[in-house]
């Protein structure tokens, strides 16, 4: 059974860096790049919990996909509302206005695909590191102020990324076995 000090931080942010590059390059014709991680405090019982990343009041379109086996987990996926409506666009060959006339229900799925590819190219690099597992089916989250809190036990990851001059936030849950 692997346990979390094979999963190290390195690894985790090799794998997630490499695949926000691989979908929003292949998918988007867009590059991304790395910008910084925010740093988790230990967690010593009093520490309020991480805030996640700072939405203010400009609407996100969060994608979350989670996978399950030797390590279990979410990712989170945030971009600003105005960047998730480029990529879908870029990504369906729709118009601005086309994709007014669609509805956010297209956003949703196109952010919900987008979030999944890139889920599913990390766990990947888990299974390749010997720790198998399997993807969950996408879910939406829209706001402009929230945060989400872990439970106790998951280990917490958050790499910011820019591309086109917009945010993307991974914010990665893990936790090894059950």
């Amino acid at each position: 059974m692997p346990t979390a000090a094979e999963i190290t931080e390195p690894l985790v942010r090799e794998y997630i860096t490499r695949a926000v590059r691989d979908v929003f390059k292949t998918m988007l014709g867009r590059d991304s790049a790395f910008v910084g991680a925010v740093v988790q405090p230990e967690d010593d019982g009093m520490s309020p919990p991480h805030p996640g990343p700072a939405t203010g009041m400009i609407p996100f379109v969060v994608g979350t996909v989670g996978f399950l086996g030797d390590v279990n987990g979410l990712i989170y996926l945030y971009l600003d509302e105005p960047f998730a409506r480029l990529c879908t666009c870029h990504l369906l060959g729709m118009t601005e206005t086309e994709l007014e006339e669609a509805g956010d229900e297209v956003i949703n799925d196109a952010i919900g695909e987008l979030t999944n590819m890139t889920v599913g190219g990390f766990k990947n690099g888990l299974c390749d590191a010997g720790f198998p597992c399997k993807l969950t089916i996408p879910s939406i989250l829209r706001g402009s102020n929230f945060s989400i809190e872990p439970v106790s036990s998951a280990t917490r990851h958050t790499y910011n990324y820019e591309s086109a001059g917009h945010k993307i936030v991974a914010d990665i849950l893990l936790k090894i076995g059950d």
